[in-house]
């Protein structure tokens, strides 16, 4: 597909650490996860504690005291967008307290998570373990197993080197393939019946496309901020797409079940995933304008193969507005 990943003793190299841990109860999330806390802080590391709100207020009572010494976001607003999670949530901490050693709890996969976003969960947990490999950093992930289908539990034994169980000694995943998760969720992605289409051929054309993004938008219910952010995410991708590819970058709009859906498709290659993380890697790679396109947007997809790449962005907005 033309994705380089890292190879399997490359990614167990070097202290990084990322079990799953499957939970069936809140008192056995609490049991399992205060302690995991509690020692880390003792031992003088950075916690971040990212899950979902009633996960989070669950966490915060149970840690009483401790609990003003630990970094809680709730997951369902800075992790909406699974493709997000790592830059604008994980890597920020764990390079702000790299001295210190990390410690993270991250619940990026719950019952609530759409069809359309579980893909890009899966093929973050794949990431994670090629971003901060080599790294001081322990990053627990729960799994309910009780509301989570099956499919789900599956997936994360294959993105996750360990596997926990509240009381059970920890194991090593048989199943562990992060490879083969982030290329199972590598799905091609299928352009809206009523999407309308653009084309940028040269740079000249990136002004006129971020006009009729904007007022595609407006169309639609968009903020004037979400419409500015519409033009600015179609300029950043159709951009990066003329550098890297050697055709032109092909735009499509349309609306869907709350959404306003912005693709950009071109004939380039997208060989590091990760680029958009390493912002090292930006000045000699593509990668910029998906690193715009994760931080505005509240879901993006991308497909990659031999013949191209293509993205999806989704904003919300509010519906068609009538002229």
């Amino acid at each position: 597909m033309g994705v380089r990943l890292l190879s399997l003793a490359q990614r167990r190299a070097g202290p990084f650490r990322h079990p799953a841990f499957f939970y069936d109860s809140e008192q056995r999330y609490v049991d399992c996860l205060v302690p995991f806390v509690t020692d880390a802080l003792d031992d003088g590391h950075a916690v971040l504690v990212a899950v979902p709100g009633p996960n989070l207020a669950t966490l915060k009572h149970a840690l009483g005291a401790a609990a003003p010494e630990v970094t809680m976001v709730d997951m369902t607003h800075t992790g909406r967008n699974p493709g997000g999670i790592l830059a604008g949530v994980l890597n920020r901490f764990a390079d702000r307290h790299a001295a210190r050693g990390v410690r993270m709890i991250g619940e990026p996969i719950w019952d609530g998570r759409s069809e359309l976003e579980y893909p890009a969960c899966v093929q973050h947990e794949a990431l994670t373990n090629q971003a901060f490999t080599g790294r001081d950093i322990t990053m627990v992930c729960p799994y309910d197993q009780c509301r989570l289908a099956e499919n789900c539990l599956a997936d994360a034994c294959l993105t996750h080197p360990q596997l926990w169980r509240c009381g059970d000694p920890e194991t090593s995943s048989a199943d562990y393939a992060p490879d083969d998760a982030w290329h199972r969720y590598n799905q091609p992605l299928t352009k809206g019946v009523t999407a309308v289409d653009f084309t940028v051929r040269t740079l000249a054309d990136l002004k006129n496309a971020r006009a009729f993004a904007a007022a595609y938008g407006k169309w639609f219910g968009c903020a004037d901020d979400q419409q500015s952010d519409l033009a600015l995410l179609v300029s950043e991708l159709a951009s990066e797409s003329l550098m890297y590819s050697t055709g032109p970058c092909s735009l499509a709009f349309w609306y869907h079940d709350g959404y306003l859906v912005c693709e950009a498709r071109d004939n380039g290659r997208f060989d590091d995933p990760l680029s958009w993380l390493r912002l090292d890697a930006i000045a000699r790679t593509r990668g910029i304008g998906l690193m715009v396109a994760n931080a505005i947007a509240d879901l993006v997809r991308c497909h990659t193969a031999v013949e191209g790449t293509t993205v999806h962005a989704y904003l919300r907005c509010g519906g068609f507005v009538d002229a």
